[in-house]
C-alpha cells in the first residue's frame, strides 16, 4: 500500500509538472544563464561563474516564475482550451488539475519566486511584482492583440535581465540587446505554433499574426522575426567583447533557424511540432554553451 501511495504521488506530481510544461524550460534558462555568464564575467568571476548560492536562487526564481506564468495562463485559457480539440486534454479543461489546486500552485510558484528573489539582492525582490505584473498579462493578450507574440517574447526575454541584476545587484543597457533577441526568436517561433489554431482563433475572435494575415505571410514574419533576432545577437557580441566560439553559436542557431523555415511550408506544416520544441531547444542550448566557452576559453577581453 505505501508503494501505491507513492506512486500515486509522483504521478499528481507529473501532472502538475505537465500541466506548466516544465519541459519547456530549456527555452527560457539557457538565456538567463547566459546572462549571468556575462555578468559574472564583468565582476571578474573566475570561469565565468557566480557563487553556487547564487546560481542556485536563480535557477530557482526561474522555475518559480515559469511555474506561475504557466499555471496562471492555464487557468486563464481553460474555457478556451475546452474548446479547442488541439487542447482540451489539459490539465484543467480535462478535470486532471481543479481550478482551486491550480490556484493553490499559483501561489506557491509565486512565493518560491519572491523568495529566491530576496535570497538574491533588494532588486530583485523590489522587480518581482513587475515581472509578475509582465508574466501574467501576457495570458490576456490573445483576446486584444496580434502583439501577443511579442509579449510573450518579453517574459522570456527578461530573463537576461533578470540574471544581470541577480548577479550584479544592478543594470546594463548591454544586457537589453540579449534581451530583444529573445523576444524575437520567441515571438517568431510562437507565431510559427500560432499556425495550428487559425481556424480555432477566428472563430473564437481570438487575436494572432497568423489569423490576421494567413499562413503564407506569416511564415515570412517568422523569418523577420528570427532575422531580427541574429541581428541584435550580432550587436550583443560587439558590446561585449566577444569573440569567435560566440560567433560560432550564433552561425549555428542561425543554421538551425533557417532549418526550421525550411520545413515548416506553407503547404506542409506536418513538422510544426518538431521545428518549435526539439529545434529551438538546440538554439537556446547551443547559444549558451557556446557563449560560456567564449567567456572561459578567451578570458576578460
Amino acid at each position: 500500500m505505501e508503494g501505491v501511495r507513492i506512486l500515486s504521488v509522483f504521478r499528481r506530481i507529473g501532472v502538475y509538472l505537465e500541466m506548466v510544461k516544465v519541459t519547456h524550460t530549456v527555452f527560457a534558462l539557457p538565456f538567463a544563464l547566459t546572462g549571468m555568464f556575462l555578468a559574472a564575467r564583468e565582476l571578474g568571476a573566475r570561469n565565468a561563474l557566480p557563487p553556487a548560492r547564487t546560481v542556485f536562487y536563480i535557477v530557482l526564481a526561474m522555475v518559480g516564475a515559469r511555474s506561475a506564468s504557466m499555471g496562471f495562463n492555464r487557468l486563464v485559457d481553460a474555457d478556451v482550451d475546452a474548446k479547442n480539440p488541439r487542447t482540451r486534454g489539459r490539465a484543467i479543461p480535462s478535470g486532471k488539475v481543479s481550478r482551486p489546486m491550480a490556484r493553490v500552485f499559483i501561489l506557491m510558484s509565486v512565493a518560491l519566486l519572491a523568495l529566491s528573489a530576496a535570497k538574491l539582492n533588494t532588486l530583485c525582490l523590489r522587480l518581482t511584482p513587475v515581472l509578475l505584473l509582465v508574466l501574467f498579462s501576457y495570458s490576456y493578450m490573445k483576446r486584444f492583440t496580434w502583439a501577443s507574440h511579442l509579449v510573450l517574447g518579453a517574459c522570456l526575454g527578461a530573463a537576461p535581465l533578470a540574471a544581470w541584476i541577480a548577479v550584479t545587484g544592478g543594470v546594463d543597457a548591454r544586457v537589453l540587446w540579449i534581451c530583444l533577441a529573445v523576444l524575437f526568436w520567441v515571438g517568431g517561433f510562437d507565431v510559427l505554433y500560432a499556425l495550428q489554431d487559425i481556424d480555432f482563433d477566428r472563430r473564437e475572435g481570438l487575436h494572432s499574426i497568423p489569423r490576421s494575415l494567413g499562413v503564407g505571410p506569416s511564415l515570412w514574419v517568422a523569418r523577420a522575426f528570427h532575422l531580427a533576432m541574429a541581428g541584435f545577437l550580432l550587436v550583443g557580441y560587439h558590446v561585449f567583447g566577444l569573440g569567435g566560439w560566440y560567433l560560432a553559436g550564433l552561425a549555428l542557431c542561425a543554421a538551425v533557424l533557417a532549418y526550421e523555415h525550411a520545413i515548416v511550408r506553407k503547404d506542409d506544416l506536418s513538422r510544426l511540432n518538431m521545428a518549435f520544441f526539439n529545434l529551438n531547444g538546440v538554439v537556446s542550448i547551443a547559444f549558451c554553451l557556446f557563449t560560456y566557452l567564449d567567456l572561459v576559453l578567451r578570458g576578460r577581453p
